[in-house]
């Protein structure tokens, strides 16, 4: 996580815990023609329409009065989805046993993208099992974006 995301953290998760959710993380998305600060949010019971627009209301409130970004964006609140984002290693521990898909900073061995079932956290190693069989280790400082890929077809069978 980049020091600018790590001071958003730090104003912005008090204010969410506060309300009763987790902030299980934030991205800062200029891939569009407008900036988007996007919050992910959870809770045991899961998230609704109303959670996000609570949340999004009092940090909206905190953003205006601390003015921590320049310029104008787009401030987003979400639920993390099935495709679920993981930003830290306790994400990845949590998720033992799923399938992931990670995007490296830079290519190792001339790949940055990795697909495979989580086996476990080493020290700061994610360890994966990729498609073809082979143990992934990649370290955690390298990883730039990762996401789980649920089974489909087995929660439309569920």
């Amino acid at each position: 996580m980049n020091k600018a995301l790590e001071r958003l953290t730090a104003l912005l998760a008090p204010v969410v815990e506060g309300l009763g959710y987790e902030l299980v993380g934030m991205e800062w998305d200029t891939s569009a023609r407008r900036r988007v600060l996007r919050l992910y949010i959870d809770a045991e019971d899961g998230i609704r329409l109303d959670d996000c627009e609570r949340v999004s209301a009092q940090v909206s409130a905190v953003l205006d009065v601390e003015d921590p970004i320049a310029g104008a964006y787009l401030l987003e609140v979400s639920s993390p989805g099935l495709d679920r984002p993981l930003f830290t290693l306790d994400h990845f521990r949590r998720f033992a046993g799923q399938k992931v898909q990670i995007k490296l900073k830079k290519p190792m061995g001339g790949q940055r993208r990795f697909a495979g079932m989580i086996v476990q956290v080493k020290n700061d190693l994610v360890v994966l099992i990729g498609e073809d069989g082979r143990e992934i280790a990649l370290a955690f400082a390298d990883i730039d974006k990762a996401k789980l890929l649920p089974d489909y077809q087995a929660i439309l069978k569920g």
